[in-house]
């Protein structure tokens, strides 16, 4: 009787640490790759039958073979945009200070024609030295009118929930002392009742509507932009969270329905190095259940896919409420300068906005979607989950897999009840290693040591998964690793250490949980034979290596859908 050769395997590796995150957490030593999947794993001898004339074999020298990573919350197309040469960065540690960031506006303003707009974005007012030395000082239109008097600038912050413009940029808005703001949104004023430029939440569409859109086509090359990072961190998947008309008054547009084109055009081309799950955005912030239904309607097109393993839309998105940092998170106790924040939909009061915020949830879930919703105070929190849960027991669907988007303040009530029903979380632990020092200015010191609970959502058995939500965070899951382990904060300190999760509980985060977000983890996110060849290898030992020195080690090789999409000599 004939003895079954296998086809000989495209890519073997061996001599390393094969983290396969299956269900027992198996460490192999040696992985092939046939094809576009994973054809063998385990130790040598277990692939040496794989290797034929043709078959590249790679030593991992020691290093660590992973899934691919799986980044649940990323901005793509809106992180490409904000990537130089498309825009000018105004991000820390490029620049420390309001006068650094005027100089770099003036030098843009130096090489473009008059009249044009110039715009950019990732500044942290909390790392400005001005800002830092004195909280109440914030950006205003004047630091940036002397550097661009001839031209309208308007500057993202790094959150992409306020935003900063010059006087030239308020004139042709035509945004004055009598423009009002929509309910849920901020237009900053001096003492005299001026805007200062400064706008937050959905005050922000006042000033952005003004900026000419991106062309598909310059969004197309934002996300070849974006994409090129990607490879080179060994992220082989991305939620992209919120594309549809709800996005085409947000972040200057980059968000909006174009995106979804643009995305179509890289499918189409073959140009896609990434598996992008797309969360569509009917409305932005302070709608109705009434536009959101109406523009529900109008996307029942968008949902279709000609590669649904490339480029797959299960989803919406939802806002509940808005960001710590500028006190529109909802939350129970009041913030340290007073206030408790509100939900960001449609409504007079707390009681109207909760019932427009439970009918908008409710239709999603009726119409078949999963919901991804923008949640981030702990009363906000405990509204959505309720939302949840009666919109489930009224529509009942096989596993919905709804999740928390952030969920920053979420406790551990909301947290048991999230898990008892199947519903999970994405969390960002590269924001909590980047804004924890701040964040207690606005929370206190015991609250912002809570700030994402990775240990009580755990523990409760939440399916918690770990994003960047670039480019609020660049998006270097080691990072997020490093933190998950240590707490750690961007200046050294410990911000709420009885959060901390073991290795093993981060890594699932960002892979084999991350891609059952996705509904896919029959099929990606743990190397098991017959799933996906998405693979991320690092030049060193992971298992050994201390948190500290984990954001340290270098990203060697990504292979995506069987193919190595990036391969450095690092190692």
């Amino acid at each position: 009787m004939p003895v079954s050769v296998p086809t000989p395997a495209d890519l073997v590796f061996v001599n390393g640490s094969v983290l396969t995150v299956d269900r027992e957490s198996t460490v192999a030593s040696a992985l092939a790759v046939t094809g576009r999947t994973i054809s063998a794993v385990g130790d040598r001898s277990t692939v040496a039958g794989h290797i034929g004339p043709t078959t590249r074999v790679i030593d991992l020298r020691g290093g660590t073979l992973l899934p691919g990573i799986n980044d649940p919350h990323l901005h793509g197309c809106h992180f490409g945009l904000t990537t130089p040469p498309l825009s000018l960065d105004t991000g820390h540690p490029r620049v420390r200070s309001l006068a650094e960031i005027a100089d770099a506006v003036r030098q843009a303003a130096a090489r473009t024609p008059a009249g044009s707009w110039i715009t950019g974005g990732g500044w942290d007012a909390g790392l400005l030295q001005e800002c830092a030395a004195d909280p109440s000082r914030l950006p205003t239109r004047h630091d940036l009118d002397e550097a661009a008097p001839a031209h309208p600038v308007l500057l993202q912050d790094v959150t992409g929930h306020a935003c900063w413009a010059n006087s030239a940029a308020l004139a042709r808005a035509g945004v004055d002392r009598d423009t009002q703001a929509p309910p849920g949104g901020t237009i900053v004023t001096d003492a005299v009742g001026e805007p200062t430029g400064l706008f937050r939440e959905g005050a922000q569409a006042l000033v952005q509507s003004a900026v000419p859109p991106p062309t598909v086509q310059l969004r197309a090359e934002a996300l070849r932009l974006a994409l090129a990072t990607l490879r080179e961190l060994g992220i082989t998947s991305y939620t992209e969270p919120g594309l549809g008309p709800g996005g085409d008054t947000m972040s200057g547009g980059s968000m909006g329905t174009d995106t979804l084109a643009a995305y179509r055009t890289l499918l189409a081309a073959g140009e896609l190095t990434a598996r992008v799950t797309v969360l569509l955005l009917p409305t932005g912030l302070s709608s109705t259940a009434r536009d959101f239904a109406d523009a529900l309607d109008g996307l029942a097109d968008a949902v279709h896919s000609p590669d649904p393993r490339l480029l797959n839309i299960p989803g919406v998105k939802v806002f509940a409420d808005g960001i710590p940092p500028n006190e529109s998170s909802w939350m129970h106790e009041p913030y340290a300068g007073g206030g408790c924040g509100a939900l960001a939909v449609a409504g007079e009061n707390d009681a109207d906005r909760t019932a427009e915020l439970r009918e908008i949830i409710r239709i999603a879930h009726a119409a078949g979607h999963q919901l991804g919703i923008h949640v981030t105070g702990d009363r906000g929190v405990d509204t959505v989950v309720d939302a949840l849960i009666d919109a489930a027991a009224g529509h009942p669907r096989t596993d919905p897999r709804h999740y928390l988007i952030h969920g920053d303040f979420a406790s551990a009530s909301s947290l048991r009840r999230l898990a008892r029903h199947g519903f999970g979380l994405t969390m960002n632990p590269g924001v909590k290693w980047a804004v924890a020092d701040m964040v207690g200015d606005f929370v206190g010191p015991e609250r912002a040591a809570y700030e994402f609970p990775y240990r009580t959502a755990l523990d409760a058995g939440v399916r918690v998964t770990s994003s960047s939500d670039a480019p609020v965070a660049f998006p270097d899951w080691r990072q997020g690793i490093a933190t998950m382990l240590t707490r750690q904060t961007r200046s050294g300190r410990v911000s709420g250490a009885d959060q901390r999760i073991g290795l093993d509980e981060a890594l699932r985060t960002y892979t084999v949980d991350a891609a059952w977000q996705d509904f896919a983890d029959d099929w990606k996110g743990s190397l098991e034979v017959g799933k996906a060849a998405d693979l991320c290898v690092l030049g060193g030992d992971l298992l050994h290596t201390a948190p500290h020195d984990i954001p340290s080690l270098p990203v060697t090789l990504t292979v995506f859908d069987g193919r190595v999409v990036h391969e450095s000599d690092e190692g």
